[in-house]
């Protein structure tokens, strides 16, 4: 299972998780739904408590991953797949242009 914080500006917006069986699900973290309940990170994915799943990796995420050569440098030089979203995903978008970054979750981070 791989995770990752996700932020939107400074605030933690949520949890994005791969799990082993391969799916994917994204949940608003509790403070922000209240806090920020009209600060969405995406049209598609509206603030709410319920959790977002799907068997892909969402498109919004899949829009933040480089493309193209900028892609080729990546996956080269994490020595990541291309097909593997999710690790790209956590690799290449600490720092992303636009109001929204992903930050991998360790292991060591959950205890």
């Amino acid at each position: 299972m791989r995770r990752g914080k996700v932020f939107y500006k400074d605030h933690l917006a949520g949890i994005l998780t791969e799990t082993n069986e391969g799916e994917f699900v994204f949940q608003y973290d509790e403070a922000y739904v209240i806090d920020h309940p009209d600060d969405f990170i995406t049209f598609t994915m509206p603030v709410r408590n319920q959790p977002y799943t799907d068997k892909r990796l969402f498109p919004f995420f899949e829009g933040l991953i480089p493309e193209g050569w900028l892609l080729n440098i990546a996956a080269e030089n994490w020595r990541i797949q291309t097909n593997d979203r999710m690790g790209l995903l956590l690799a290449c978008c600490k720092n992303c242009i636009g109001a929204v970054s992903v930050e991998q979750i360790m292991v060591d981070d959950e205890k």
